[in-house]
């Protein structure tokens, strides 16, 4: 197979405090390319993008990630827009949550990868864990109030 015949997975994520919903995207965006690309989102970005401090630092994160048997490489993303990302990494499809599909987030970013070729593959999401019931949890143990954005 040539490089250029290779289907090269992008798959995002904060992959804080890492639990079974993370898992569940990388193995099903492993199952549908050759090349895996895990892209960890930076600090910065998650409180940008997000409004959230994470729990664990990127780097502890990307060396977490980067020892999941599914991912081939991971990628600190430190930019908001996903066709930077895309310039920086060339991957040929992306992989997101269902949570996403139909929605005004999923339809620009299909509209905008599909004008590169890139196609963007939904997984269903995990509503069983998430990483903001994981972050309630740990405030409410910690006597700390709840916080709206996560």
């Amino acid at each position: 197979m040539s490089t250029a015949d290779l289907r090269i997975g992008y798959a995002a994520g904060a992959f804080d405090l890492f639990h079974i919903g993370h898992l569940n995207l990388l193995r099903h965006a492993k199952s549908e390319c050759d090349l895996l690309i895990a892209g960890v989102v930076s600090d910065e970005m998650l409180r940008l993008t997000k409004g959230i401090t994470p729990v664990i630092p990127l780097a502890e994160r990307m060396e977490i990630v980067s020892h999941i048997s599914y991912v081939d490489r991971v990628h600190a993303e430190v930019v908001p827009d996903k066709l930077d990302t895309w310039r920086e990494v060339r991957f040929t499809h992306f992989f997101k949550g269902d949570d996403w599909r139909g929605t005004e987030k999923g339809r620009r970013l299909e509209r905008e990868f599909a004008a590169v070729g890139v196609e963007v593959v939904y997984f269903p999401y995990t509503m069983s864990t998430s990483s903001t019931v994981l972050r309630r949890a740990l405030a409410a143990l910690n006597g700390e109030p709840e916080r709206v954005n996560g």
